[in-house]
């Protein structure tokens, strides 16, 4: 079988969506949450819950250090030491990162042995594919550097992505997160994603929600039969 992915900028309907698929698609198909909102996470290292709960503690966001807005710049620590613990936490960070983007594909690789498609709510890929991947910036961390290595080179790219495409001011008036600016330039950044997977399709997102999803469905019975399986 097959991996799909629905990407999308926040308040696309993407986790609305994908969660329906596995009931929808004529053929078995599994969930996977390929994100760095550990809530939303159906599947989750110990590690990764340990984090999650320190974080807890302290007061911070429950996620993984997802792709930064570029509007805030993080000064460098000042001082040797401040500086070398700010390295390991970092590479701790980039360790943890890793072992959970591949402890899902792990998942993946067993799921599509049996015979499931494999529905990705986001992707590793594209949330990163402008900040660790495309980034060329030479002040960029060596921690993005390596884990856009990584996921540029070795790490699985869905077979279909679908992108759910919709202007920043209906997104912004769906989950009234972030700012416009900002969703706009989200979106843009998955639309650069075209030239990097084989199979990219985009979805207008505007539309009322059923009429949204009978459209994914179609584009994924599309591509299973243009692939020369059987829906």
């Amino acid at each position: 079988m097959f991996t799909v992915a629905l990407v999308g900028p926040d308040g696309a309907g993407k986790t609305t969506i994908s969660r329906q698929l596995e009931h929808l698609l004529p053929m078995p198909a599994k969930y996977v949450y390929m994100g760095v909102n550990l809530d939303s996470s159906n599947l989750v290292l110990p590690t990764t819950r340990l984090f999650l709960e320190i974080k807890r503690a302290r007061g911070r966001r429950p996620d993984m250090a997802g792709p930064p807005d570029p509007t805030r710049v993080k000064p460098r620590p000042r001082g040797l030491i401040k500086r070398i613990a700010a390295g390991l936490k970092s590479g701790l960070r980039l360790l943890n990162q890793l072992g959970e983007e591949w402890f899902r594909q792990g998942i993946v690789w067993y799921y599509r042995r049996r015979g499931y498609v494999v529905v990705f709510d986001r992707h590793f890929f594209s949330d990163y594919y402008a900040h660790d991947i495309a980034n060329d910036d030479p002040r960029r961390p060596l921690t993005g550097r390596i884990h856009g290595f990584i996921l540029k080179r070795l790490y699985p790219r869905p077979d279909l992505v679908i992108f759910l495409d919709a202007p920043p001011e209906v997104l912004f008036a769906r989950k009234r997160e972030g700012t416009l600016e900002l969703l706009e330039r989200r979106r843009q950044e998955y639309l650069r994603l075209r030239g990097q997977v084989k199979h990219f399709v985009t979805v207008d997102a505007t539309r009322p929600q059923d009429e949204v999803t009978q459209a994914v469905v179609k584009h994924i019975l599309d591509f299973c039969r243009a692939e020369g399986g059987k829906p």
